[in-house]
């Protein structure tokens, strides 16, 4: 197979083999509806999805939807969420969420990126990962992972997460954009990892610019 030239070719080539490699790629943040992913995805920031799943039961125990979590000042969800982050100000902003969607939605969490956008502790990774994988909606989230393995990759030179969300969206049909992040996120957690990339086991090294075979 001769090697892909453009960053659409690499785009391509890369969907299609991480598609092999991770077939049942899926979040790694625990949750039963758009709702609790929503929650878990704001607590994520600058958490792992490790911490957020540990906290995550007995919050979604104690506040299962909007209307508990409306109920209440911030100080009573922070022993909830305590060992992640910057807990307090995401208390905050899961509360203020929450005010939002039962005055404005009814309840319940809107699917258009720029209704989500306007919620508290909400920007267009979270939008994308609530829209991609709760909803069945286009959506690619780029996280670290997404950004240092798209650059590595040659798919873009951009470093600012939503330009390189526009670079991408057009290489990646859009059914298919929510898989390709999943998959290059489990792909820079357990093969390109950023201190020590394992180019020998990468199944995109015949044709990375970055590889070091």
């Amino acid at each position: 197979m001769a090697k892909p030239r453009s960053p659409k070719g690499r785009a391509g080539v890369t969907n299609e083999r991480l598609r092999l490699e991770y077939p049942d790629a899926q979040c790694e943040l625990d949750h039963g509806d758009a709702f609790e992913l929503l929650v878990a995805t704001i607590l994520s920031a600058q958490a792992t999805d490790v911490g957020v799943n540990k906290a995550t039961p007995a919050l979604f125990a104690r506040f299962p939807d909007p209307y508990a979590l409306a109920e209440v000042e911030p100080s009573e969800v922070e022993p909830y969420v305590s060992t992640i982050g910057l807990f307090r100000q995401k208390s905050k902003s899961l509360v203020r969420m929450a005010n939002i969607l039962v005055d404005d939605y009814d309840g319940e969490v809107p699917s258009a990126m720029k209704d989500l956008v306007r919620l508290p502790g909400v920007g267009r990774k979270t939008a994308n990962v609530v829209r991609s994988v709760a909803m069945g909606q286009p959506g690619l989230p780029v996280d670290t992972h997404v950004a240092r393995l798209s650059n590595l990759l040659g798919l873009t030179r951009q470093t600012d997460p939503v330009k390189i969300e526009r670079e991408l969206n057009p290489m990646v049909p859009a059914s298919q954009r929510g898989d390709f992040s999943l998959r290059l996120i489990l792909h820079g957690r357990r093969v390109c990892i950023a201190r020590r990339p394992q180019c020998e086991d990468c199944v995109l090294n015949d044709f990375c610019p970055s590889s070091r075979l």
